[in-house]
């Protein structure tokens, strides 16, 4: 039997793991979230400025497109210095720096008049904004368990869906006044720029690299959060692994194609939904704005809930798969001759809910790779999957401006969806 003893000291250490998953979270989540919503916002408000720079400057669907879809190829090439440099160098700094640099071009891209400077402008924002994401991904393994990673990541990465919710009503409204001669869409990109940089320079004196520097812990937590990181089960590689080391293992070619493919469906969904709305229901940008946000309401339930349960039942391959297969089906149904917003907006916010798939994507790596071969493999799939938000976007504008409907489009999103989730079942899941 147990003595009193035993059960107070077991008490007393549940106790302390309870305090310190929690301190650790509301320290560093709700940081992170803002963060990644004012991310996703300086990367995808172009969506909604395309409606008034198509009005102002005569900008085509094609280089609308290209303009989305161009930030990708400087993204996509500095993924996996990003990654690695957050975790052998310092993820703070990392993350405060890219939030400086990508403020400010923000703000440059109000200064656009000619696709050539927007080409420029998404061009440069791109490699601002590459180290951020995959070094968050690093980070947060820094500071999360297993057991508390997917719940985590799906934290942080509701910031997606809650961006276009907040910044789908923002939009709208700046899109319909002029203020001191400038048209609304330039000033959308000067008031969500600014804030960033302001929180670049917070966020290098905020974020703490490992637990054993955060002094916002107690002794206690830091040892009980530090030893229970490094009894982690992960698999056994080299001290360093390498951009070739990472190729050679098949489940990161897997998860790279595999999201690749899904990511076709999350850019061109963000990028093109509020054209497709606008055109499709003829609506006034705020009003496009305000239901622009449902959709992505539904995202974001989903990804909260989808996290939750796969934390519950430690299972990540179906809870990325049956998303991605739900939102293929939904993007079939929106091809068909309805001429009925209500029925636009039910079939999209099912498409929301598919794009919930990401946040527990993401966790796979982290989990099924060693510590050595995950920040390297991080990037390398994110790079990967990134070149989707190039080739979606512009594919999307491309398949329109010939066929001049949108079914195409959505069909080449489907089979994306489909592609993406029939890939990730194939990842044998990680030994526990």
């Amino acid at each position: 039997m147990r003595t009193a003893s035993s059960i107070a000291t077991a008490s007393a250490t549940t106790h302390l793991a309870d305090r310190t998953r929690r301190h650790v979270a509301l320290r560093l989540l709700p940081f992170l979230f803002l963060l990644y919503i004012l991310n996703y916002l300086d990367r995808t408000n172009v969506a909604f400025a395309a409606i008034g720079m198509s009005r102002e400057l005569g900008f085509s669907d094609r280089v609308f497109g290209l303009g989305a879809g161009i930030f990708f190829i400087s993204y996509v090439a500095l993924q996996i210095p990003g990654a690695v440099l957050a975790e052998r160098w310092s993820a703070r700094r990392m993350i405060a720096l890219s939030l400086i640099g990508w403020g400010s071009l923000t703000i440059l891209t109000s200064l656009v008049r000619t696709p050539s400077q927007l080409y420029l402008a998404r061009f440069l924002l791109g490699a601002a904004e590459g180290g951020f994401f995959p070094g968050v991904v690093v980070y947060l393994s820094h500071w999360f368990l297993h057991e508390d990673r997917a719940k985590a990541t799906s934290n942080f990465m509701g910031a997606i869906p809650l961006s276009s919710v907040l910044g789908s009503p923002l939009a709208g409204l700046i899109l319909d006044y002029e203020w001191l001669g400038w048209s609304g869409w330039r000033w959308l990109f000067v008031i969500e720029g600014l804030p960033v940089v302001l929180l670049g320079m917070i966020a290098y004196f905020f974020l703490t690299d490992w637990p054993r520097d955060a002094h916002w812990l107690t002794a206690d937590q830091r040892l009980w959060i530090e030893h229970h990181l490094e009894d982690q089960p992960i698999a056994a590689t080299s001290d360093r692994a390498t951009i070739i080391d990472a190729l050679r293992s098949g489940t990161v070619r897997t998860l790279a194609t595999g999201l690749f493919f899904a990511y076709i469906l999350t850019y061109s969904f963000v990028f093109w939904f509020p054209m497709i709305l606008k055109r499709q229901s003829g609506l006034s940008d705020f009003h496009v704005g305000v239901l622009g946000a449902l959709p992505f309401v539904a995202y974001f339930l989903a990804m909260q809930v989808g996290g939750w349960h796969s934390d519950k039942t430690s299972e990540r391959r179906w809870h990325t798969a049956i998303p991605l297969f739900l939102a293929a089906a939904a993007l079939l149904a929106a091809t068909a001759p309805v001429h009925s917003l209500a029925y636009v907006m039910i079939v999209f916010s099912l498409v929301g809910v598919g794009a919930s798939y990401v946040s527990i994507a993401w966790v796979i790596p982290t989990e099924i790779l060693s510590r050595s071969m995950a920040p390297t493999a991080v990037g390398l799939i994110n790079a990967t999957a990134s070149i989707a938000g190039f080739a979606g976007p512009y594919a999307f504008g491309f398949l329109y401006s010939r066929t001049g409907s949108f079914s195409a489009g959505l069909l080449m999103m489907a089979l994306g969806s489909l592609v993406g989730g029939l890939l990730i079942l194939t990842i044998q899941p990680a030994s526990r």
